[in-house]
């Protein structure tokens, strides 16, 4: 009889420590899952970012082929506002007092 009480308590045993470890291995399967979710998250903004910064630069650059006339005008017409400030005003009368 001592030794079937022994047996059960054996099995007991075995069947709780078998249950301690299924449920380890799922509270690491889930922390698995959280982490790569986390993972996956940050991967998906530092692409979105590296996105945005992709797209930032072609911008600039096709502003800068097309600023290229834009910036001859400006100059230009900047050179024809300082040229036209360096003369007197006045007319006829102002240049014939001089």
């Amino acid at each position: 009889m001592k030794k079937d009480s022994s047996r059960k308590w054996m099995w007991w045993f075995l069947v709780v420590l078998g249950a301690t470890q299924v449920y380890f291995v799922r509270e690491l399967l889930a922390a698995y899952a959280l982490f790569a979710l986390g993972f996956a998250a940050l991967a998906v903004v530092a692409l979105g970012v590296y996105l945005v910064q992709k797209a930032w630069e072609a911008g600039l650059r096709h502003a800068e082929r097309q600023a290229g006339p834009a910036m001859n005008l400006a100059r230009r017409s900047w050179a024809f506002v300082e040229d036209v400030s360096r003369k007197p005003f006045g007319g006829a009368d102002s240049e014939a007092a001089q």
